[in-house]
């Protein structure tokens, strides 16, 4: 498979650059977090893109897609949002296989911190079965019968608090949590001492705001105050230079604009990501590099969407 994927990426100005996206590694399998993968898993993905592709930090990535000299079947490996996770259970399997990865941290959530949307799925799992009345937040009522309604619920939910601004969506998301019994202390993220040993370890980071708001609801002012933010607090703590950022929800046109590109630009950033499902060409505007990841359950489908989405990409 290795020739072929290798065929539709040659090196040189004609290479595609696949940006593989995942946020958490679970140690099992949850089956309320159905599209995040387990360790078991993850093993197999890592196993399939380490045989298949010439994997590299972001950074590298888009330096050689810029001047025309990526190898064959070239890839990265990217996290987002900072989940303890990336370190405690995917970074054992990338440095089994050798591959490095870049990861993408939203720095308000460090040290303790639970983002808003976590706080809703843990809602959703404590909640006691029957109906959750969320009326009061204009969020319906939510029956839950079984886990699969329980994903429902969260999802519907999740979509419609999106796109409030982050301090209201955080603070109904905290008291939909309390009044399910969701407690305030967690490890879900990780701490500074983590990020810092996952740095020491060879791990790339890179900038995600400190909240992870969705840019496009904000006014410039607060916009570029989270892409700078969040990108010196990271320069503070690991005492380096951080070069690579990643656009929160990242959907072009969406989440962002052309004027939070120049943001990322001008706060010195010297390459960027979206989440728009392609591989990056030569013709890619180098602050919007496409993403994606193949959400599939085995090593063919996962090896086949990989495929034909280097296929697409033009």
């Amino acid at each position: 498979m290795k020739p072929l994927f290798r065929l539709l990426s040659p090196a040189g100005p004609s290479a595609k650059l696949s940006i593989f996206i995942f946020h958490r590694v679970l140690p099992v399998a949850d089956p309320l977090l159905p599209y995040e993968p387990s360790a078991e898993q993850f093993d197999w993905i890592v196993r399939f893109i380490a045989r298949t592709f010439n994997v590299m930090p972001l950074s590298e990535a888009a330096h050689r897609l810029k001047a025309g000299k990526l190898p064959p079947a070239a890839a990265v490996i990217t996290f987002d949002d900072g989940y303890a996770d990336n370190l405690l259970v995917a970074w054992p399997i990338l440095k089994r296989y050798g591959v490095s990865a870049t990861f993408f941290i939203a720095t308000a959530f460090l040290e303790g911190g639970r983002m808003w949307n976590d706080d809703i799925i843990e809602a959703f799992r404590l909640a006691p079965t029957g109906k959750l009345d969320l009326s009061e937040f204009d969020l319906g009522v939510r029956n839950l019968t079984d886990m699969a309604s329980r994903v429902r619920g969260y999802e519907v939910v999740l979509g419609k608090l999106k796109y409030a601004a982050h301090p209201i969506r955080a603070e109904i998301a905290r008291r939909i949590a309390t009044h399910c019994g969701v407690p305030n202390a967690c490890d879900l993220m990780m701490t500074h001492r983590q990020l810092r040993l996952l740095h020491g370890e060879g791990a790339e980071i890179g900038g995600h705001t400190r909240t992870h708001p969705i840019l496009e609801c904000m006014d410039d002012a607060t916009a570029q105050q989270e892409i700078v933010s969040g990108k010196q607090e990271l320069e503070a703590l690991l005492e380096e230079q951080v070069h690579v950022f990643a656009y929160p929800n990242g959907v072009p046109g969406r989440d962002y604009s052309e004027r939070h590109v120049d943001m990322v630009r001008q706060a010195g950033f010297d390459a960027a990501v979206s989440t728009h499902p392609a591989c990056a060409t030569a013709t890619s505007d180098i602050f919007q590099l496409p993403r994606f990841t193949p959400w599939d359950r085995t090593p063919l489908r996962f090896a086949l969407r990989s495929m034909m989405t280097i296929a697409r990409s033009v």
